[in-house]
């Protein structure tokens, strides 16, 4: 330094001792300089106190030197101390030389410039509050000092700062927010413990109403969550579980949208593998939970992010229960906030703002159609793997609910091999949910929809099978669904829906190509997508046989509970009765007329087909009759449910010109079987009545005679020896049979007499197909090994 520059008011004596290399030396300086600027206070000689502090900064405290800048440091303390109260007129000339020694190499000189500060702010108190950003800028630098000493030093000043602004009811958060959100996102683990203890303590004190800049904060924070030291996220959990309580005591004043997609984020799992994603991703629930129950219907246009964040913890196992309990409640609160007031247009929807399709107006939009939503892999800041959803419209008056993100999202899970058995029920509840609450506007959807229900069909679950079967079952009957578009045509291989015909009136059969309603006259409930999903149902059977096999019994006794069994059979024996594949017509069949036979769920349409004492009741048979030709032995088991004895006699008859096969032969061993069964406990009993049901024992004897020696013979063999008076059994006349059957009480009105005549042709016309397709198909395969021969 040069020695011969004037630096007045200062002596001599205190300049070399303020560049001398020994602390006590600038000890004895700075003492001086506090004499002398004693009294410039008692002269208020304002400008000579300027002037003393703008040489210890330039000249010293700035200087090239490093002694130097240690006697400015101490010297800017000395004018502080001397100043006492006052020194808050010249706090901005203190300050910044000593803040700026804190970017200096030397570590000591560091911790000397910490030591200046310290004592500069500890005089002048809540006089640094206007330069608390300068002042918390410096401090959160040196909190990450590699030095443990200047990190010593700093905290010292740290807690002194922090005194400070807890006493002081002047705090400026406004402007301190800015720079809280720049540096709250620090990866230093010192800068973050700096951050999180500040954040703590300006939440603890009343004044201060942090809580309003939580958006700008709440983020970093979840960030901070995710540290790797213990500490820092256990401070971090109490300040967000401190919030926490304050939103819960204030909803009110809580700026519950702003924060909403930022939870979304961090509901979301980027990595795995990482134990504190964990904490994060439980916390976030937690708060998304707290969230949807406090704000309500406000968090309805963001649900749609927040069904991809919690749908998928659904399926956690027992590791993360926390979560997945917290995001169960998520689920089910946000489930309860979908009303039937969300089915009515808005206002912008009435004046055609947002063009919405109404039901049969078109197909929904699409992701890539929506103007107000982000697709699904939208990148956000930090994390790149999650999803990030935008409300469906921030400006809008009123709460909408974003129907078409949330569909997008339930379609996309379902789509999704990965997703867990917990979260697809989730999301079939959510579907039918959404059709009982809002079924006009979900109709919108059910096309694109309507697919990936059926493939879900053959999920692995019961438990997914069953709500599958529950949203179908609603799409099938619910009113919304009841459109002239939706009614016209058939979703698959642009064919023409098949009606389902009426039932014959009295005394006539149904007229060939006759048109006919959508469902059952005794059963209208069903609207237009009912037979969409019979025919799509039957053609997956087709395709999947093993779907068929394992779970066909299962799928349509489930329908028989949530739909009427009327119309399911009346529906499915139609489209069979025009199915070209004989043989999965006569699988089918087989496996209908089980159920027909065995099922709890059927009792009623059993009884309703007992005795055909209605005009109803002879339709169904009709129906059911024409179809169940592509099997022959589940025709004779329907004659027998129905009572049709004679018929069934006739039918046997034929049997003789069928082709009898060992899969034949197994389907009479089942028939027997089910002769046992306390199904048919009436038609055993009837067996006493030998004179007014001879057509039953023949046709049971029928049913023996076609039998080889097996255990089945045996059984039948020996019901039919257990027949009383025997001699009774012979052949009557016919003409006599028919007088006496006349002459006796019918329980069958004379307007439900079907035509047998007619059926019989039929069974021979259907059988006939049968029988040439079997013989194509031998044909077939003769030519093939006969090539593979050559």
């Amino acid at each position: 330094m040069n020695q011969e520059k004037d630096f007045s008011p200062l002596t001599p004596n205190i300049v070399r001792a303020l560049n001398d290399k020994l602390y006590e030396k600038r000890k004895v300086a700075a003492l001086e300089i506090e004499k002398l600027v004693r009294e410039f206070v008692a002269q208020n000689n304002s400008t000579q106190i300027r002037h003393v502090i703008h040489i210890l900064a330039s000249e010293f405290a700035l200087s090239q030197h490093p002694h130097s800048r240690k006697g400015g440091l101490i010297g800017l303390a000395a004018c502080s101390i001397a100043l006492g109260k006052d020194s808050g007129l010249y706090l901005k000339e203190l300050i910044e030389p000593v803040l700026t020694c804190f970017n200096d190499s030397d570590s000591r000189l560091r911790y000397y410039a910490c030591e200046a500060l310290y004592n500069i702010v500890k005089v002048a108190r809540g006089a640094v509050l206007p330069h608390f950003n300068l002042l918390f800028d410096g401090l959160s630098k040196l909190a990450a000092d590699p030095d443990p000493n200047v990190k010593s030093g700093s905290e010292l000043l740290d807690r002194l700062l922090k005194d400070i602004v807890t006493e002081s009811n002047t705090f400026d958060l406004v402007s301190f927010v800015p720079l809280l959100r720049e540096r709250i996102y620090s990866n230093n683990q010192y800068a973050r413990q700096f951050i999180i203890s500040w954040i703590h303590v300006l939440e603890s004190v009343p004044d201060i109403h942090l809580l309003d800049y939580l958006p700008e904060i709440l983020d970093g924070l979840f960030q901070i969550l995710g540290d790797n030291s213990k500490e820092i996220r256990r401070t971090c959990e109490v300040v967000l579980g401190e919030f926490l309580k304050e939103i819960k005591k204030t909803p009110s004043s809580v700026k519950f949208a702003e924060m909403a997609n930022i939870l979304v984020i961090h509901c979301q799992v980027a990595d795995e593998t990482k134990l504190t994603n964990d904490l994060i991703q439980l916390t976030a629930m937690t708060w998304m939970r707290e969230f949807i129950q406090l704000a309500g219907r406000v968090v309805l246009p963001y649900s749609s992010g927040i069904l991809t964040a919690v749908l998928p913890c659904l399926s956690y196992d027992d590791r993360k229960k926390n979560t997945k309990e917290a995001a169960g409640a998520c689920n089910h609160s946000l489930m309860k906030l979908v009303t039937p007031e969300d089915d009515e247009d808005t206002e912008e929807e009435r004046s055609g703002v947002t063009g919405s399709p109404s039901a049969g107006e078109g197909p929904p939009r699409t992701e890539g159609d929506s103007g107000d939503m982000l697709n699904a892999s939208q990148e956000s800041v930090g994390l790149s793997s999650i999803s990030f959803f935008t409300p469906a419209s921030s400006d809008r008056p009123q709460v909408t609910l974003d129907l078409d993100g949330i569909v997008q999202v339930l379609d996309r899970h379902l789509h999704d091999s990965s997703t867990g058995m917990m979260t697809r029920i989730a999301v079939l509840k959510w579907l039918y949910h959404l059709y009982i609450k809002t079924p006009r506007k979900m109709f919108c959807h059910t096309d694109s929809l309507f697919p990936i229900l059926l493939k879900t069909l053959s999920d692995e679950s019961d438990e997914v099978i069953l709500k599958d079967l529950e949203v179908l079952a609603e799409i099938a009957s619910s009113p919304a669904g009841q459109t002239d578009q939706a009614s016209s045509c058939d979703i698959t291989d642009n064919k023409l829906v098949l009606k389902v015909p009426e039932g014959p009136k009295a005394g006539q059969q149904p007229a060939a190509g006759s048109k006919a309603a959508d469902s059952s006259p005794s059963t209208p409930s069903m609207n237009s997508y009912f037979y969409k999903f019979m025919i799509n149902l039957l053609k997956r059977f087709s395709l999947e046989r093993k779907l068929l096999e394992n779970r066909g019994a299962f799928i349509i006794r489930q329908l028989c509970l949530l739909l009427h069994a009327e119309n399911i059979f009346h529906s499915m024996a139609d489209i069979l009765l025009k199915e070209e594949d004989l043989k999965f017509a006569s699988t089918m069949v087989q496996t209908l007329n089980t159920i027909l036979l065995t099922s709890a769920e059927l009792f009623q349409l059993r009884n309703q087909l007992k005795d055909l004492h209605t005009q109803e009741s002879c339709a169904l048979f009709w129906c059911l009759y024409r179809s169940w030709c592509h099997n022959p032995v589940a025709t004779v088991s329907l004659c027998f449910l129905t009572q049709n004895y004679k018929h069934a006699y006739d039918l046997i008859q034929k049997f003789g010109n069928l082709e009898v096969t060992v899969d034949f032969l197994m389907e009479v061993d089942k028939l027997v079987q089910l002769i046992e069964s306390p199904i048919f406990t009436y038609l055993r009993l009837q067996l006493l009545d030998v004179e007014n049901n001879p057509y039953l024992i023949k046709a049971l004897y029928g049913l023996l005679m076609l039998l080889p020696q097996s255990q089945a013979f045996q059984l039948l063999s020996h019901r039919l020896k257990c027949v009383p008076n025997p001699e009774l059994m012979r052949t009557v006349d016919e003409s006599k049979y028919m007088e006496s059957k006349k002459q006796a009480p019918s329980k069958r009105s004379s307007h439900t007499q079907v035509d047998y005549s007619e059926l019989l042709q039929h069974f021979d016309r259907v059988q006939s197909k049968h029988l040439e397709v079997r013989h194509q198909r031998s044909a077939r395969a003769s030519d093939h090994h006969d090539r593979k021969l050559m």
